[in-house]
C-alpha cells in the first residue's frame, strides 16, 4: 500500500482557507458566567432529528463550560461585527468579551443582540478529533433576523480574513 506524503499543515490551512464559511460565535453560560468563541467550524447536521456540529479547539475555555452546562448557543454574524468576533477570538477573558456586547440569556444561553440569527441547542456528545473536539447539538429554538435589507448580509471568512457577500 502507497503511502500519502505529509502535507504541511500550514499550506493545508491555506487550501481550505478557500473554502468560504460564515462566522459565527458560540456561547454558553456556566457558573463563573457566560463564556464565548469565535469559530466558522459550524455545520448543520441532521434535519431528523435537528442536529448542529460545532468544532471547539481543545484549549478554548469556553468547552468546559459547555461541558459542564450541556447547552450552547450558535449566534450567526452579520456583516460589520468583525470587530466582535475578533475580540471573541482572542485571550481576553469572558467578562470583558461580554460587557464589550449587547445580549440576553435566552433559553439558558447567551444570546448576541446583533446577531444575523441564533440557535440554542443542548448538548448531545462531545467526540475529540485531533486539537479539536466535535460537539453535537439538539437544535431547540432559533431566531432569525429574516430582513432583506443590506444590514443581513451574514460575514464571511475566506482565506484568513473577513469578507462580504456581493449585492444579491
Amino acid at each position: 500500500m502507497e503511502t500519502t506524503p505529509a502535507v504541511d499543515p500550514a499550506r493545508y490551512r491555506e487550501v481550505i482557507g478557500s473554502f468560504a464559511t460564515g462566522v459565527a460565535i458560540v456561547t454558553a453560560h456556566g457558573d463563573a458566567g457566560p463564556a464565548g468563541l469565535t469559530t466558522n467550524a459550524v455545520t448543520s447536521l441532521s434535519l431528523d432529528p435537528l442536529l448542529l456540529l460545532v468544532a471547539f479547539d481543545n484549549g478554548s475555555r469556553t468547552l468546559p463550560v459547555v461541558e459542564q452546562v450541556g447547552r450552547f448557543a450558535v449566534n450567526v454574524l452579520r456583516a460589520g461585527q468583525e470587530e466582535t468576533a475578533r475580540l471573541f477570538a482572542s485571550k481576553v477573558i469572558a467578562e470583558e468579551k461580554f460587557n464589550a456586547v449587547t445580549h440576553t440569556v435566552a433559553h439558558g444561553v447567551p444570546v448576541l443582540d446583533e446577531a444575523l440569527a441564533w440557535i440554542a441547542c443542548d448538548l448531545q456528545s462531545l467526540t475529540p478529533a485531533g486539537d479539536h473536539t466535535i460537539g453535537i447539538g439538539r437544535v431547540t429554538h432559533l431566531s432569525a433576523d429574516d430582513g432583506q435589507d443590506a444590514g443581513n448580509d451574514p460575514l464571511l471568512f475566506f482565506r484568513g480574513g473577513f469578507g462580504r457577500m456581493a449585492s444579491r
